[in-house]
């Protein structure tokens, strides 16, 4: 296991890059990587108890309403950058270890996290194919072929993606290639991990390159994901995620005839109703997927934070799902989710 840094040690170089990346300032930021490194915290302690603290720091400041989208967004650029300066100027030196592949799930933006992965195996001293965001599964089994990995590293931020992390883990198993999962999209204990499939699991980078440095179990025999979720054969999934657009245009349809104030937005809070409506039937069949109630209603929690946090009451999300479960009653599985997510937001308030 890589040494790291005391939190007395790397905190104080933390607070100084947070003030970087606040103030925007990059030459700043560039120098507190230097300065850390030439005062002798290492190179890991740095990018994960220094960068990766600030980004996390960044993550809880947006969603308790202190940062705007735009500055999360500079603020995550920023950081990313303060990576390659780290990446510049620490080239790890000897024989590399082997090679891995590190990439985000198709449609998952939330890069750094894999980043700050794929850096810290190249620190470790692995070759390391880093494909960044949103990566194709076609185009990560492509790339399996042509460079012949030891072992892929996906992850992925949003439970949303954890159907299509499911489709690619089980693609590079069929590879022939075991596959370590990470990130919040797997639940901070990885407890989805396991019935997509995944060979292994990682809470965080230290974590992840201790295990790959242990060796992955042999991938499974190729197979279908239905045989890992021998419940999507009743195709509720399938036939709702289908009907996805639907479900949304009729839910905000009776949002509007219903409730006098939500009739009376303008086109763009419509907009963000409807976006914000999108999310949660995304939330919706993703539990249905993995058949987790646990998963919606994790999902509304969150979401009623960072209503709160914005001014809006958590229960002003109830109306919907009651418009939801009308017209989902015919299944089976789906009125049962709901129910859980209306009584957890009830709970919250």
């Amino acid at each position: 296991m890589g040494a790291g840094a005391s939190p007395s040690t790397a905190e104080p170089w933390a607070r100084k890059l947070w003030d970087a990346v606040i103030a925007l300032d990059e030459d700043a930021a560039a120098d507190v990587v230097t300065g850390a490194l030439d005062s002798g915290v290492d190179a890991e302690s740095v990018l994960l108890d220094v960068i990766g603290a600030v980004q996390h720091k960044v993550g809880v400041e947006w969603a308790a309403d202190r940062l705007s989208v735009a500055q999360e967004h500079a603020a995550t650029a920023l950081n990313e950058r303060a990576v390659a300066t780290l990446s510049l100027s620490h080239r790890p030196e000897g024989e590399r270890r082997g090679r891995v592949l590190v990439a985000c799930v198709d449609q998952e933006w939330h890069a750094l996290p894999a980043r700050l992965l794929a850096e810290t195996l190249r620190l470790r001293g692995w070759q390391v194919d880093y494909l960044g965001a949103r990566t194709p599964t076609p185009h990560l089994v492509g790339h399996i072929h042509r460079t012949g990995p030891s072992a892929v590293c996906l992850s992925s931020s949003l439970s949303a993606r954890l159907p299509l992390a499911h489709a690619a883990l089980t693609a590079c198993q069929a590879a022939g290639v075991p596959v370590m999962v990470g990130g919040l999209a797997f639940g901070h204990d990885g407890r989805y991990a396991r019935p997509l499939g995944a060979d292994a699991w990682a809470p965080d980078a230290r974590t992840a390159a201790d295990r790959l440095a242990a060796g992955l179990p042999l991938p499974p025999p190729p197979h279908q994901t239905v045989h890992d979720l021998p419940h999507l054969a009743d195709q509720e999934y399938t036939l709702l995620r289908r009907d996805s657009r639907r479900l949304v245009r009729e839910t905000l349809t009776g949002l509007r005839a219903r409730h006098p104030s939500v009739g009376a937005y303008g086109e763009e809070q419509l907009e963000r109703t409807a976006e914000d409506l999108g999310h949660i039937v995304e939330a919706l069949t993703t539990a249905l997927y993995l058949d987790e109630d646990g998963l919606f209603v994790d999902f509304l929690g969150w979401t009623a934070e960072i209503l709160t946090a914005r001014g809006v009451p958590a229960d002003s999300l109830l109306p919907a799902l009651d418009l939801l479960e009308e017209q989902v009653r015919d299944f089976l599985r789906a009125p049962r989710v709901l129910r859980a997510g209306r009584a957890a937001l009830r709970d919250h308030r």
